[in-house]
């Protein structure tokens, strides 16, 4: 067979990886294939590949491998717990095992699927196969590191150029190929640092930069990490999306830090798992329907638990995963997710151990005020007023009016998010007087969340700049967008946070809506309808779709600005009001040109450098 013919002939799996970190199959390292063939919905063919792993790894010596399956549409998820120094060989039995049981059902024939593994039955001569292969990737110098490390209470990050131990102001790296004795190493001088997860749908980059601004505020050094890159003591590191474990390894090594905030997005926990594997508090913020057909992920509920997979970097604070829980902080009013940590096991363990803290629009929600009556730490909103109650004592944290990242309450978003970010600090021994301080000034300026809610004027009108990447997001951004439109207008520069910037008493028709309405080419067509009719909904005067040609992810050029059209004008928005830019820059700029006094501009921008030239723009005037 050649290589071309190689490249396009049919295969039994598909995505075979490991999984280094904790992971949604375990708090231990796995490895997975997406199976793939008709044998991939037979029940007697999984059974077969479960019986193969578990005579295999008990064949080389491995421990109970737990090998689990995932159903779904066409295809089936397989995986199983590995021993971390021999993944790569882990994921080459996890391609035997499924291959035999194939060709055992006969879809390896009837397809025609050459198999990558030994088509072998012969377990002595498998075993010694795989033995072997185990055997090349493991490194004995790296063994000893990681065993001296788990006995001092020190964390190892590796990648395959680089291993460090220890994190932040407490970490040393060196290259794989040139690894240290322990006897050698600066033991007093290697240590953790608090380290904080951020996941969820939607907020995870704000609830992020508001945890660093509090740390700063408390007069550490933080390093945080997001989908808008590394920023360590307010200095961009790295720019870009940096929201997995490459970005998560670079916070932690780098020598400056004191205090960690990784925002942990779902693409690397389910490609590759958590980077720590011990952290001090988790933030869930909410969930919803997001990147559906990816990864196994085929469910709201499915996004759910591979969000919860950060609650296993709790179980134990130090390196060798005993000692006390850390705190994992929910958003109690998400039922969904609610009832999926309901039923988590590594969660009820959090709940059991009193580590839980809930926070909600309501501060009398029903989930809070079952877990303050249990002793939990709970914060929500009663008459206009941030509550947060801790350890049974109940602190006014002020209106949230005052708070300029609500846009005077508009953004109701928003204060689930300093929400979640309140009962975080806390749980992390941040002080109170700098979580106040961060409150009352964070989002002021659009520089203190770039991209997030930024608000510009222009020519009169109010400018909303947000990176509102899912249709969840993008009502929430569209309401802002209709509140600010409900408001009076102000003379420019005296508007504060919270008014529509305008000149006061100027005569003319009613404030329009414009939006900037694009998409990425991952998301499915019913994925993108839902986006098209989230903007209908909200009645814009003025649409201009727009292309992301760095984004088209398989896609055609015009394919979603296609389908975005359809969805609109399904939903009932009139022809005259959509207009099309294939340029993502271009058409910011078309909105911002058609904008006059008292309207109000919502700009869902998703490239970083377009962003930057609106911010410059804008900021002149």
């Amino acid at each position: 067979m050649t290589a071309d013919q190689e490249d396009t002939a049919p295969q039994a799996f598909d995505d075979s990886r490991r999984l280094p970190g904790p992971n949604r199959w375990s708090g231990c390292p796995a490895v997975e294939l997406t199976a793939l063939t008709a044998a991939a919905q037979d029940e007697t063919a999984l059974s077969a590949w479960a019986q193969h792993v578990r005579v295999l790894c008990n064949a080389l010596g491995w421990p109970d491998p737990q090998p689990q399956v995932q159903l779904h549409a066409a295809a089936a998820t397989l995986a199983f717990t590995a021993p971390e120094d021999a993944l790569f060989t882990a994921t080459e039995v996890n391609e035997w095992a499924w291959e035999r049981a194939a060709a055992a059902h006969g879809a390896l024939a009837s397809e025609g699927v050459a198999p990558t593994q030994p088509a072998c039955d012969d377990l002595a001569a498998l075993a010694l196969h795989f033995f072997g292969r185990a055997e090349r990737e493991r490194s004995r110098p790296l063994a000893r590191l990681k065993a001296a490390a788990a006995a001092h209470g020190v964390p190892v990050f590796e990648d395959d150029d680089t291993v460090s131990l220890g994190a932040g102001t407490g970490s040393r790296c060196w290259p794989r190929a040139a690894l240290p004795l322990p006897m050698d190493l600066p033991w007093a001088a290697l240590h953790d640092i608090p380290t904080l997860l951020v996941t969820g749908s939607n907020g995870k980059t704000t609830v992020t930069r508001l945890l660093a601004a509090m740390a700063a505020a408390a007069g550490r050094v933080a390093g945080c990490c997001s989908t808008e890159g590394v920023v360590v003591a307010g200095r961009t590191v790295l720019a870009g999306d940096y929201a997995g474990p490459a970005g998560a390894r670079t916070v932690q090594r780098h020598p400056a830090v004191q205090f960690a905030v990784l925002e942990t997005a779902r693409g690397g926990i389910l490609r590759r798992g958590l980077a720590v594997r011990r952290a001090d508090v988790a933030v869930v913020t909410n969930v919803s329907a997001d990147h559906l057909g990816e990864y196994g992920v085929h469910a709201v509920e499915d996004i759910a638990h591979a969000k919860l997979v950060v609650a296993r970097a709790l179980a134990g604070r130090n390196a060798g995963g005993t000692g006390a829980f850390g705190t994992l902080v929910l958003n109690g009013g998400d039922a969904l997710l609610m009832d999926v940590a309901a039923r988590t096991p590594h969660v009820r363990a959090l709940r059991g151990a009193g580590r839980l803290a809930l926070f909600a629009h309501d501060h009398d929600h029903p989930a809070l005020h079952a877990l303050r009556e249990a002793g939990g730490s709970t914060c929500g909103t009663r008459a206009g007023r941030l509550l947060w109650t801790h350890a049974g004592v109940l602190n006014d944290l002020g209106p949230v009016t005052h708070m300029p990242l609500t846009v005077g309450g508009a953004a109701a978003y928003n204060t689930l998010n300093i929400a979640a970010a309140v009962l975080a600090a806390a749980a992390a021994g941040l002080p109170p007087d700098a979580v106040r301080h961060v409150l009352v000034n964070f989002g002021a300026r659009p520089q203190d969340n770039p991209g997030r809610l930024e608000r510009w004027a222009h020519r009169g009108a109010t400018v909303l700049v947000d990176y509102a990447h899912n249709p969840d997001g993008l009502a929430q951004l569209l309401g802002v967008a209709r509140a600010l439109l409900a408001l009076p207008l102000a003379t420019p520069g005296t508007a504060g946070p919270a008014g529509r910037l305008g000149r006061t008493g100027e005569a003319g028709p009613p404030g329009r809506l414009g939006l900037l309405l694009g998409q990425a080419g991952n998301r499915d067509d019913d994925a993108i309808a839902e986006l098209a009719r989230t903007a209908a909904a909200a009645a814009p005067d003025r649409v201009v779709l727009k292309e992301l040609p760095a984004m088209l992810r398989g896609r055609a050029h015009g394919d979603v600005p296609a389908l975005l059209l359809a969805g609109l004008r399904a939903a009932g928005l009139a022809p005259e009001r959509i207009v099309r830019e294939d340029d993502e820059l271009a058409a910011a700029q078309a909105l911002l040109a058609w904008a006059r006094t008292g309207d109000v501009v919502v700009l869902p921008v998703h490239t970083a450098a377009v962003r930057q030239a609106l911010a410059r723009q804008l900021q002149a005037g």
